[in-house]
């Protein structure tokens, strides 16, 4: 399929894909929650024809269009959550459910998806082999809707699978993609210090565990600075910090909370342990006591270097060499790694900022926004990527 095709199919679908999107924004669900999302996903798959649709979980759908010719297997995915956190947008098409909002442009992959099913069912004439549409649920919570699909079969036989994230931090008309590590595995740890609480008065009567977990605080940061190879990306942030509730009061415990962030493997494995050695060393030294626990978090992305190169070649030929970019890995999570535990694949973003419209904000922020033009761009990398693998001028 030539470019101005996929331009005249963009074109006729750019509108119903926006106003997709808009009717999501305005009704977002939690993950775990999407129950009218995925109700408002199948129904409009229903109504392209000639798909399989199935629910793997609840608040799930998939999509397979299936060819009847001999050919493989392609995947796409959209996740289709939202976040906890109240819009502070102005346009007209804001959140309707008080405290909840599509706050990481999971509404736009969603729309793009659909509008990706319906234009290639128009086309499974022309294709061969299968394509599968993965609508997942829950990609913002632990343990996340990924595995969950895995594990219902959504990638058995699937030779090879594709997602995206629109990005709002890469400028508009942009397609950004990494070979290799993409994104890291977003880990967690809850650390309780436990001393003996007394009168603030008298300092000498207690073991205070407001000064042993702030050395623990501190300890925590050599491991990275000092233990891990200064080449391998890795991050360790104490972000919460509870002790205490009131003035005269030295309390019996302290509580951290905090993530760890990786790509190694080996050095996943390690750190929660050195992590440990050092909160015990502290501890017992002032006569305190402890808990740690981990909590993994999702696997790392690794992108497939093989499909990752494709899927930028398509996007040259449809967008020009300047429009696709090579990016730095990022320390953020991403669920898209367990299917790519089961095929290779890549997981590519789609510049979605546009700063002189005052789309700069970034994800999870209240004001977080896209641009939709960079609907467009997705619905045709898509497309395009699935005619290259399935179409008739495949290699």
């Amino acid at each position: 399929m030539t470019t101005p095709t996929l331009d005249t199919a963009a074109a006729a679908l750019r509108d119903q894909v926006v106003a997709w999107r808009r009717h999501l924004h305005r009704h977002p669900e939690l993950s775990f929650h999407e129950h009218e999302t995925a109700r408002f996903v199948e129904a409009t798959l229903a109504t392209f024809g000639g798909l399989e649709l199935s629910r793997p979980t609840p608040t799930s759908v998939l999509a397979r269009l299936i060819t009847g010719r001999p050919g493989p297997t392609l995947a796409f995915r959209a996740d289709i959550d939202a976040l906890p956190i109240q819009e502070e947008n102005s346009h007209d098409f804001v959140s309707t459910a008080p405290g909840v909002m599509h706050a990481c442009g999971h509404d736009g992959h969603t729309a793009v998806l659909l509008g990706v099913a319906r234009a290639l069912t128009e086309r499974r004439d022309i294709l061969v082999g299968e394509l599968r549409f993965i609508f997942q649920h829950a990609e913002e919570v632990l343990p996340g809707g990924a595995q969950a699909l895995v594990d219902a079969g959504v990638m058995e036989g699937v030779d090879l699978i594709v997602g995206q994230h629109v990005w709002s931090t890469l400028e508009h008309g942009r397609i950004g993609v990494k070979e290799g590590a993409m994104m890291a595995a977003p880990d967690t740890f809850f650390i309780t210090v436990r001393g003996r609480g007394g009168h603030a008065a008298e300092p000498d009567e207690t073991v205070d565990p407001i000064p042993v977990a702030a050395q623990v605080v501190m300890a925590l940061q050599t491991i990275v600075s000092r233990t891990v190879d200064p080449i391998e990306p890795a991050v360790l942030s104490v972000t919460q910090f509870h002790a205490g509730t009131t003035h005269n009061v030295i309390p019996e415990e302290a509580k951290l909370v905090g993530t760890v962030r990786t790509f190694d493997k080996a050095l996943r494995a390690r750190i929660p342990k050195d992590m440990e050695r050092i909160v015990k060393g502290i501890t017992e030294a002032h006569g305190a006591e402890y808990e740690f626990a981990w909590q993994d978090g999702y696997r790392p992305v690794i992108n497939d270097a093989g499909v990752t190169a494709r899927v930028a070649a398509v996007a040259r030929t449809l967008f020009g060499d300047e429009r696709v970019v090579t990016l730095e890995p990022t320390m953020g999570g991403e669920d898209f790694s367990a299917y790519l535990e089961k095929a290779p694949g890549t997981f590519f973003y789609t510049g979605a900022g546009a700063a002189a419209r005052g789309i700069t904000y970034p994800h999870h922020h209240p004001k977080f926004d896209i641009d939709e033009t960079s609907l467009d761009m997705s619905l045709k990398l898509f497309v395009a990527v699935a005619l290259d693998v399935l179409g008739p001028d495949r290699s």
